[in-house]
């Protein structure tokens, strides 16, 4: 399922680049004008989701090997059954 989402968002970026240059070169229809702005809607959650999941997967360390992850992302982590301390 990962491949296919990883075609799928290889895809979305690909027309949006496509539309880009469209856009500097000729200019967009209306119909285009809104098929951009989905896909770049679409593209900058799956962002942000996957950077969030990145964020919430985090644990920090300092120099000395003692744990100094924030406690708002520990709480997260407990609550989705990531920590167990």
């Amino acid at each position: 399922m990962t491949e296919k989402k990883d075609l799928e968002a290889e895809q979305r970026i690909k027309r949006i680049n496509e539309l880009a240059h469209k856009q500097k070169s000729e200019g967009l229809t209306e119909k285009e004008k809104l098929e951009q702005a989905k896909l770049r809607k679409e593209y900058l959650a799956n962002f942000k989701q996957g950077f969030k999941s990145q964020i919430e997967m985090l644990r920090v360390f300092d120099k000395s090997g003692k744990e100094v992850t924030p406690d708002k992302v520990k709480n997260i982590q407990r609550k989705k059954g990531l920590r167990d301390d």
